[in-house]
């Protein structure tokens, strides 16, 4: 049985799809790859995963649709030469062109899976402009073109399925929810956070569609009362729609408020050493990083929006808050800092739901069911 996978970098490829590619090798599966580019530092990791890497030409954000067109031709002769059985889809270029590239060649083994919806169908404080709303119909007209050749389609959460799909009168073959990618929970191990002082973190692309402004001025507001309290933020700057910029950045970092991290290689160290993680998102599909800090034992605060309404049960293992509502996120800080042994029972009790919603085993065992059956 041959495999192809088709994502957007190679570098997601290693992060979140390794367990995948090595049950698929398992199983007696020739496993291929295609991504946008072809770092040769991920492609040896990938080939160590038994996996045979490739790149493909597209623009992972490109807009052009005769570029898209001619690249899409020219998908399906990569694809062609490989002659896979089945063609697995991620992300939503990849989970469209790549759908129309093989069943152009006649591949009717196609199975796609949307880890949430992105920047088109994801809602602010304020009013959608006209750009937004013609890149989200363009995209929701591709997805009403591409999913029905699909065999299968995968979400993440039922919102988006809804969404997507019923709201949009969008007939697929078959759906199915996951409800996470999961986490290595043998790595990803149990520690009792720390609460002198009490540390607040994010990790997150630098957009305001994460909720990066929500934070920092939580933390601002929440410093007034309590200024020997941390906030830390790690991710990387973005140049997507909805980027914050590096100035608005610096003038965050100069008054005191939070300490930027940069982007950093090792996550779970950042976690261990932090009392409660926030992520005060506009929409996510289930985020690998709420995943992770619920996996060491860490207390959520994060939105009641879809995706992130999936890691908390509200009052549990953490709280659940409006979007867009710094005033909000700043009450329930103040509720850890003043009732600083929530931090620990309510961290214990993340674990346990990563244990039973989020053991990475356990979601790749059920993602290979489905796509070899």
């Amino acid at each position: 049985m041959r495999i192809l996978l088709i994502g957007n970098q190679s570098g997601t490829i290693v992060l979140f799809r390794k367990r995948l590619i090595e049950k698929l090798v398992s199983k007696n599966c020739v496993v291929h790859t295609l991504t946008m580019d072809n770092d040769a530092e991920n492609f040896k990791r990938i080939i160590n995963m038994g996996a045979h890497p490739a790149k493909y030409e597209f623009s992972r954000s490109g807009t052009n649709p005769l570029s898209d067109l001619f690249n899409t031709i020219k998908l399906s002769r990569i694809i062609k030469k490989i002659e896979p059985d089945i063609v697995f889809c991620f992300f939503p270029k990849p989970v469209i062109f790549g759908t129309l590239a093989a069943r152009i060649i006649g591949i009717t083994k196609i199975d796609v899976l949307l880890e949430g919806l992105g920047y088109c169908y994801t809602r602010h404080a304020t009013p959608d402009g006209i750009k937004k709303k013609i890149l989200r119909t363009v995209q929701t007209t591709l997805y009403r073109l591409a999913l029905p050749l699909c065999r299968k389609v995968i979400f993440l959460n039922p919102d988006d399925h809804k969404e997507l799909l019923l709201q949009n009168n969008i007939s697929v073959k078959s759906t199915k929810i996951i409800g996470g990618i999961g986490v290595d929970l043998s790595e990803y191990n149990y520690s009792p956070a720390p609460v002198k002082p009490v540390h607040f973190t994010m990790i997150s692309r630098l957009l305001v569609e994460k909720g990066i402004r929500e934070f920092v001025h939580a933390a601002e507001k929440v410093k007034l009362r309590y200024p020997e309290v941390k906030f830390s933020i790690a991710g990387a700057f973005d140049d997507n729609p909805g980027g914050i910029t590096s100035s608005e950045f610096e003038g965050w970092v100069k008054n005191g408020s939070i300490e930027f991290l940069g982007q950093v290689s090792d996550i779970k160290s950042h976690l261990i050493n932090s009392s409660v993680f926030v992520l005060p998102s506009y929409r996510e599909g289930v985020p690998r990083s709420t995943q992770e800090a619920m996996a060491v034992g860490r207390a959520i605060i994060t939105t009641d929006v879809p995706g992130c309404r999936e890691t908390v049960i509200d009052g549990r293992n953490g709280f659940l808050i409006p979007p867009w509502n710094a005033e909000a996120l700043a009450e329930k800080m103040f509720v850890f800092i003043e009732q600083p042994d929530l931090i620990l029972t309510m961290g214990r009790t993340s674990r346990e739901i990563a244990l039973e919603k989020f053991d990475q085993e356990q979601v790749c065992d059920r993602l290979v069911s489905m796509i070899l059956s």
